[in-house]
């Protein structure tokens, strides 16, 4: 709730409390609090990355093989890709310098907004300056107070801070369970307006949604549909649409929300969808609104990275096939790796101080390979989160086999002596 204090001092609103100081240092708060995150084993830190972004990298001053991005295709060091940016900057210069409303929206910026509709077969896109500003942005354009939203337990924080920011009330469904999301759906007439928003392909689990099911349930309820297809963009689908392409759903999801920070290996996020969705968004999304467009020579990067999902499908077809012999080598190994189904392979140990500690005893081996804590996951799932790319060679990935093989034999006891 927000309160506003006119200028002779009166409260328009409800009433304001105040609260005596108790401290010299009103920041002292976060001591105690970043002491309790260490108690916890989930306090984060940055590591320091050197050189380009690739399947090998260095971290800290140190050599790895890199399985901890989502640079799924390998394009943020294709030179092709560098050489875009490169003409766009020395034709326009970097930074657009105001919002797109106002003179931010370059021809770069349209040309980019066409392509991305021909490619997901729509009749319009939308750029925003991120996949988490397009997620954030579009739910709270679509839903506010009267409305309601369903949202997978395990959609990403974009999808559920926009939620919050939507003021609308807010449905949280078990994992994929479009059964449920049913009967919810079912008991929700009085509501003016009803959003079903889901991941396509969730994050940290790997696994997908049941998108025809979703689409089903929400026809039958009069839902909209809203679909993120961040980590499938450019992998999943005949042309590379993402996971609602592949399981022939395309023309049943109104609203698709990608981004071209993962497999196009650039910056920014966009959503497909009709003319006049996109037209709404343009005059209701607050982060497009308010924000400074994204750089004209970013689009540069994405337009090349568009050809080359276009004519080199050959990449994400080798990807998916590696993808699935390693979660099935894995799986043989006696990991759990959940119901992971794509490139992204978490290996579920349960507790943070383990998963921290594996993570660091791969690190010793030459590999970087992230644990994933609470509350980027539930409590009891930490894991290990692999992430497969096309720069992965097979020798790579043999590597990694072989030091999970020696890694999971070990206790948190054995690591830490």
């Amino acid at each position: 709730m927000i309160w506003y204090i006119s200028d002779d001092g009166v409260e328009k609103g409800p009433d304001t409390f105040f609260m005596k100081p108790t401290d010299q240092n009103s920041l002292a708060w976060i001591d105690r609090e970043l002491a309790s995150l260490d108690e916890q084993g989930l306090r984060r830190r940055l590591r320091l990355r050197g050189g380009v972004q690739a399947a090998r990298l260095v971290v800290d001053g140190r050599e790895l093989i890199n399985f901890g991005s989502n640079d799924y295709l390998a394009l943020a060091s294709d030179s092709r890709i560098a050489d875009a940016v490169i003409a766009a900057i020395r034709r326009i210069g970097w930074g657009s310098g105001a919002s797109p409303l106002i003179t931010g929206f370059a021809d770069l910026h349209s040309r980019l907004q066409q392509r991305l509709a021909g490619f997901e077969g729509t009749e319009a896109a939308l750029l925003f300056s991120s996949g988490f500003a397009a997620n954030a942005g579009t739910v709270a354009a679509l839903v506010g107070p009267g409305d309601v939203v369903f949202a997978d337990r395990k959609n990403h924080a974009s999808l559920l801070d926009g939620c919050r920011l939507s003021r609308a009330d807010v449905r949280v469904y078990p994992h994929a369970d479009w059964q449920r999301l049913d009967r919810l759906l079912s008991k929700a007439n009085r509501y003016r307006r009803r959003l079903i928003a889901t991941d396509s392909l969730f994050s940290m689990d790997g696994d997908f949604a049941p998108l025809p099911r979703l689409a089903d349930v929400a026809e039958s309820h009069g839902a909209m549909l809203l679909v993120d297809e961040a980590h499938a963009t450019g992998v999943f689908g005949r042309r590379g649409r993402g996971v609602a392409e592949q399981l022939g759903v395309e023309d049943r999801v109104g609203v698709r929300i990608g981004t071209l920070s993962k497999a196009l290996g650039g910056v920014g996020g966009f959503v497909a969808g009709s003319r006049a969705l996109v037209e709404w968004l343009l005059n209701r999304a607050r982060p497009y609104v308010f924000s400074t467009a994204g750089p004209a020579a970013a689009c540069a990067a994405a337009l090349a990275a568009l050809d080359i999902v276009r004519d080199e499908p050959q990449h994400r077809r080798r990807l998916v096939s590696e993808a699935e012999q390693l979660r099935s080598r894995l799986t043989e190994q006696g990991w759990n790796i959940g119901r992971a189904s794509s490139q992204i392979i978490p290996l579920i140990v349960g507790e943070p101080d383990l998963a921290v500690a594996r993570s660091a005893a791969l690190h010793r081996r030459g590999l970087f390979v992230p644990a994933i804590r609470p509350p980027t996951v539930p409590p009891g799932e930490a894991c290990l989160r692999i992430s497969l790319t096309c720069g992965h060679t097979p020798e790579m990935i043999d590597t990694l086999v072989a030091a999970l093989r020696e890694v999971r034999r070990l206790t948190l006891r054995d690591i830490s002596t």
